[in-house]
């Protein structure tokens, strides 16, 4: 089924993508901001010429598909990054926000661009900086999640919320309006349940925790070799855009670069970790001698680092099931 999927995705449409003019936001609730191919790789707000304020933000990739883009909870400063589709029919929605404030802030956001009413919400992680607002939501609403994740959160004070949920383990695929949608799942990688979402007329694949966009490889309910693979697998989609988790949106080449520069970087994390292990290198010792090298300045690096290095140990040492 997996592999049907893939082969599925590779044969989309050659229809082009609506031309992308200048690529700027439109109105969101605290002001515009632009975004352009030419600035800085980061997915530091401050670092890529970008006010506070200028978030949260909705932004136009094709003339009916956008992203909304607001502040993830901590000290650093990074993005949850949503998809949303909008049809004659309705709206798809790909993953929430932390809170029912900021999902109301995505759900107000939509109501922006179209009167049409959200239909679907795919759950694209279950963590809770996707999930935790999801009663922001209008009533109503069909969930799509993978098996996993329903059990995740069937545990959840929310539960009843996803009773009737279309569960997906490998692909669903469905028509709303005039556009075609693909949910995949390409295999666990950030969590056990990982989807994403695909627009396959207009070539644009929503990756969500798959994809981090400059962000360190956080690895607390990942399953590293496996994510590897999960990202093999995206790359080979050929999607036009690639849209991340987390970390800003970007257009055309510039994501599938932005895709390659990640996986890239949890190939470096994993093989660092793996060194130390091959080495006899206790887990607390790996944690303070572990070399990221360049990634040592991607967002979220301090903090996530020690997790990747004991996850990575838990795998080699057959721990994760």
């Amino acid at each position: 089924m997996r592999q049907r999927a893939i082969i599925a995705f590779l044969v989309w449409s050659t229809a082009s993508i609506v031309a992308l003019r200048a690529q700027t936001t439109t109105g969101t609730a605290r002001g515009d901001g632009v975004l352009r191919n030419s600035v800085p790789r980061t997915a530091d707000p401050i670092k890529r010429g970008l006010k506070l304020t200028d978030f949260p933000r909705t932004l136009k990739l094709t003339d009916n598909v956008y992203t909304y883009e607001d502040f993830h909870s901590g000290d650093e400063k990074f993005t949850t990054t949503n998809m949303f589709v909008v049809t004659g029919d309705g709206v798809v929605v790909a993953d929430g926000q932390g809170s029912p404030a900021e999902t109301k802030g995505l759900v107000d956001a939509i109501a922006k661009i179209t009167p049409q009413p959200i239909k679907y919400v795919v759950i694209c992680s279950d963590h809770g900086d996707h999930t935790a607002g999801n009663a922001s939501f209008p009533a109503g609403v069909t969930y799509l999640i993978h098996p996993t994740s329903k059990a995740i959160l069937d545990r959840s004070a929310d539960a009843s919320r996803y009773k009737d949920a279309i569960l997906v383990a490998d692909r669903y695929s469905f028509t709303l309006g005039f556009e075609s949608i693909d949910v995949f799942f390409l295999g666990r990688a950030h969590t056990g349940g990982d989807l994403s979402v695909a627009v396959p007329r207009q070539k644009i694949l929503f990756l969500s925790e798959t994809f981090l966009n400059r962000v360190f490889p956080a690895m607390r309910s990942a399953y590293p070799a496996e994510w590897l693979k999960a990202l093999d697998k995206a790359e080979s989609m050929r999607a036009d855009i690639y849209v991340a988790g987390h970390g800003f949106t970007e257009f055309g080449p510039v994501s599938r670069e932005e895709l390659a520069a990640y996986h890239k970087a949890l190939q470096a994390v994993i093989a660092e970790a793996r060194r130390l292990h091959s080495q006899g290198v206790p887990v607390d010792d790996a944690i303070k001698q572990a070399n990221w090298g360049e990634y040592a300045t991607w967002t979220l690096a301090s903090s996530q680092g020690p997790i990747a290095i004991r996850r990575v140990y838990d795998e080699m040492d057959g721990k994760l099931k």
